[in-house]
């Protein structure tokens, strides 16, 4: 059973939950389509926001409320720790499978990948590591006090809380005090028989954030190898290096060495504030477990939601910029605190006001998320449309229904 079905599964009697990840579904697929068409809803280049970068941290949010509550009453932590490491590597798997690279080339139905250049890191993966942290958290990381108001909740939780603050620290740390050295890279010319290109970066900085000398770069090419990093960065569809930014487009004249370097977007140390994010919505969980009444829930859900998202956006300001690619700490806690808003306002025109009917086909999403995801986000659906054809390989399903003539 997939990780999303057992979440769903273990709060089946909150049912704005099922319809806050159908609505994360319909976002997923609306970027995957229009997102090359509409600016507004791709992708941020670099710094900033827009639709499509609020999509994972609102996965990993409503990952972190489900963990609180299908952990809520536990027979065995040895068993429940087991179950989890097991969903953990089925995520992993899946995700390898699916980003790692095997499927390409839909046109000529080409498949497999160089183990040599394979992605190791992906969505899946990272949500298996939010998920992860977050059980091993839940369970092993919380006190046996009854809880009666927000601050015995906070008094019961602290070693979770205590968590987060080392992970915080930990990622700002490394972000801000690592030194960049110079590094480079090779892209292979046309002609298979000549020598690859090198790119040289110079850098050679401590505690930059742009895309060539960033950190999180630099880590992910030390451990990862540059070879299995994704291949189509966002920072190719800056002004500095596309001549049709926010679009992909040729290189401008003066582009810089490092704009065709690979960057991963679901890196390791980016991965650490992203787990943070997983955590946040563990409280949010714990809110539905502890607090019986909706003003109580409502209440406790928007003040720290409110308290996230100005602090993001005054260290936003302030020079700490809003940025996906590095999953940087105002943009956790903008996301997050913008997730928590979202997610209370669902719980009320669901939970409190009975608005259901309208959402079943949300709801029916939510209860497949992971499956959607594959068909939406993967190469999965193209390969069954393509991939069965009547004696030529041109008279496949797309060809019956009229596309592709």
């Amino acid at each position: 059973m997939s990780l999303w079905m057992t979440a769903c599964l273990a709060v089946y009697f909150v049912r704005f939950s099922f319809n806050m990840s159908g609505i994360l579904n319909q976002l997923m697929i609306l970027v995957d389509d229009a997102g090359g068409v509409l600016p507004a809803i791709n992708h941020s280049p670099w710094n900033g926001l827009t639709l499509a970068d609020v999509v994972m941290p609102f996965f990993l949010f409503m990952v972190g409320v489900s963990l609180g509550l299908t952990y809520k009453k536990l027979s065995c932590k040895a068993v429940a720790t087991r179950k989890a490491i097991l969903r953990t590597l089925k995520l992993l798997i899946i995700g390898l499978f699916l980003q790692g690279g095997f499927l390409h080339g839909l046109n000529d139905l080409s498949y497999g990948v160089d183990m040599t250049q394979i992605r190791w890191m992906g969505i899946l993966q990272r949500i298996a590591v939010g998920y992860l942290v977050g059980a091993m958290c839940e369970i092993w990381l919380k006190g046996d006090n009854h809880v009666t108001s927000g601050l015995s909740m906070l008094r019961k939780y602290r070693f979770q809380w205590g968590a987060v603050v080392i992970l915080v620290s930990l990622y700002l740390s490394l972000l801000y005090g690592l030194y960049v050295p110079d590094w480079e890279y090779q892209i292979p010319v046309a002609a298979s028989s000549s020598s690859p290109k090198i790119f040289r970066v110079k850098c050679g900085v401590r505690g930059t954030t742009g895309p060539a000398c960033n950190a999180v770069g630099m880590i992910d090419r030390t451990i990862l190898g540059i070879h299995h990093l994704y291949r189509r960065p966002v920072y190719a569809r800056t002004k500095t290096c596309s001549i049709n930014s926010p679009d992909n487009g040729p290189l401008p004249p003066d582009a810089p060495s490092w704009c065709q370097a690979p960057f991963d977007p679901e890196g390791l140390l980016s991965s650490v504030m992203a787990v943070v994010t997983c955590l946040v919505g563990l409280h949010y969980g714990h809110i539905i477990v502890h607090f019986k009444e909706h003003k109580d829930r409502i209440l406790h859900w928007m003040v720290p939601s409110t308290c996230f998202v100005v602090l993001g956006l005054v260290l936003d300001l302030s020079g700490m910029h809003v940025n996906k690619a590095l999953y940087t700490f105002s943009y956790m806690c903008v996301t997050a605190g913008a997730a928590g808003i979202v997610f209370t306002g669902i719980y009320i025109l669901v939970d409190e006001f009975g608005f259901r009917r309208p959402t079943l086909v949300l709801e029916w999403m939510g209860k497949h998320a992971l499956m959607i995801f594959i068909l939406a986000t993967t190469n999965v659906l193209p390969v069954i449309l393509q991939g069965f054809y009547w004696k030529q390989p041109g008279n496949n399903i797309l060809r019956l229904i009229g596309i592709g003539r």
